[in-house]
């Protein structure tokens, strides 16, 4: 057993069950120091890094300006999600630009353990994600291989989509495998998450939620995790 894995087991063994994750997709670009300050006196924790190519979605968002700037403000770990064709290509930057987990989708390559075994090898947290329209199956292949799975309840690309309601089958259907073969993989959810669902999200086996308009579109950021939270 690897150096690695024992330290995140560790790690998973004292984690609070319970996480959120705001996406700073949704934040206030104009005030991007001012947004992340206010996430860092939160219980939120991680920064969610939204990277879009306009390839692999319909949108473009930012890159590694971006992550230096978050780096530098940032007191949360950054937990970044690639939303782009050829994610082997840009990993190991994404590793050495300060991130604490490095995604992507299991739909943008042909093959993702490579992948895994580079962001690994960097010291860094690897997650496997999908789209709603891709079955959750196909992840447990690499269910020992990966830190995390994310499992997207809206079609990855926009921010403010509506959660997708059978999300929740597919989460209790990971949950159900990574708990049968008592692995420490984590599983997040991204997508239309708010107070009114969160609760639901959690009961049915998510350990992390993305938020971003439910946090960062409201007068009180702090309050809307902890509501989240409760």
């Amino acid at each position: 057993m690897s150096n690695f894995y024992c330290i995140f087991v560790k790690f998973y063994v004292t984690l609070e069950m319970r996480q959120i994750a705001p996406s700073i997709l949704s934040a206030d670009f104009a005030h991007l120091a001012e947004e992340v300050t206010r996430i860092n006196a939160s219980n939120a924790a991680y920064l969610h890094v939204d990277v879009m190519d306009g390839v692999f979605v319909p949108n473009i968002s930012f890159g590694f300006p971006i992550m230096a700037a978050l780096k530098q403000y940032s007191t949360k770990p950054l937990d970044v999600h690639l939303m782009i064709t050829h994610p082997e290509r840009y990993v190991e930057r994404f590793c050495d630009a300060g991130a604490w987990s490095v995604g992507f989708h299991l739909e943008a390559t042909d093959d993702p353990l490579p992948i895994l075994q580079s962001i690994h090898a960097k010291g860094v947290r690897t997650c496997l994600t999908v789209n709603p329209d891709v079955d959750v199956q196909r992840l447990f292949p690499y269910l020992e291989q990966t830190d995390m799975v994310l499992l997207m309840s809206v079609f990855a690309g926009f921010g403010g989509q509506a959660f997708i309601p059978e999300t929740l089958d597919r989460i209790r259907l990971v949950r159900q495998e990574i708990d049968r073969r008592k692995l420490p993989t984590l599983i997040q959810v991204d997508g239309g998450i708010n107070a009114t669902n969160a609760g639901s999200v959690f009961d049915a086996g998510a350990d992390i939620l993305v938020a971003g308009h439910a946090v960062f579109r409201t007068k009180d950021p702090v309050a809307a995790i902890e509501r989240m939270l409760a």
